[in-house]
């Protein structure tokens, strides 16, 4: 399992450690760092991402405000949270935002491995989870029908009188038109943002005025469905 993860702290020299550390362990995929949590707010207002690390003290917004922003959050949507700083006198608070771990600083690579050990495992059980008690679609593909949960879905593009689903490990093509399909799965989690694709709003990574990216594919954004695209992924963060 790879988690996708953001640095935020101010301190440069720091963050350029734990940069280091996250780009040489297998579980991990950097996919930002900031020096601010304003920064950062505005980065996860369009991104989503699976784990933090942070620093607490930091200036104007303080770590704990940006954790505000996750406060009503359905746990399906926060991110995990690895605290690092040099003042042990936030950890108690800390653990009131069911950080996975607090690491002080200075931290040695042995005590960073563990508490990326527990945010995959952490992980590993939220996904096991989903998979027994979430939401399924039965699909047709090479004449056998297949239970396709809805969480492990990426994208849906149009292939002529077919649709090809694509998931966390398969590709599926299947009988059917867009339409159908898009009638099939949950509006609060899907979104149509060209006339051939159907993006789950959960995968995205990033977006521009004419694409949608999810794990480096970039897929066409029409121009009239840029606004919708940033209202949903608003309700999805917050």
């Amino acid at each position: 399992m790879i988690l996708n993860c953001i640095i935020v702290d101010d301190n440069t020299l720091q963050r350029l450690a734990t940069l280091k550390r996250i780009n040489s362990h297998p579980s991990l995929k950097l996919s930002g760092e900031f020096s601010s949590a304003l920064e950062a707010k505005k980065f996860l207002q369009t991104t989503t991402v699976n784990l933090i690390f942070m620093e607490v003290n930091l200036p104007i917004l303080n770590g704990f405000d940006l954790l505000e922003i996750y406060k009503n959050s359905s746990e399906q949507n926060k991110p995990f949270i690895i605290i690092t700083s040099a003042d042990t006198s936030h950890a108690f608070k800390a653990f009131d935002y069911n950080v996975i771990d607090y690491l002080e600083k200075p931290t040695t690579e042995n005590r960073f491995n563990d508490a990326v050990t527990k945010a995959v495992l952490q992980a590993k059980m939220a996904e096991n989870f989903q998979d027994d008690n979430g939401e399924h679609i039965f699909v047709k593909s090479n004449l056998k029908k297949r239970k396709i949960y809805i969480n492990e879905i990426k994208w849906i593009e149009a292939l002529g009188d077919y649709v090809k689903l694509i998931t966390q490990d398969k590709s599926f093509v299947i009988l059917s038109t867009m339409k159908a399909f898009e009638n099939e799965l949950p509006k609060n989690s899907f979104l149509r943002i060209h006339k051939s694709y159907i993006i789950n709003l959960k995968k995205v990574d990033r977006y521009d005025s004419k694409y949608v990216e999810i794990e480096k594919m970039k897929l066409p954004l029409s121009r009239t469905r840029k606004t919708q695209l940033s209202q949903a992924l608003d309700v999805i963060v917050n």
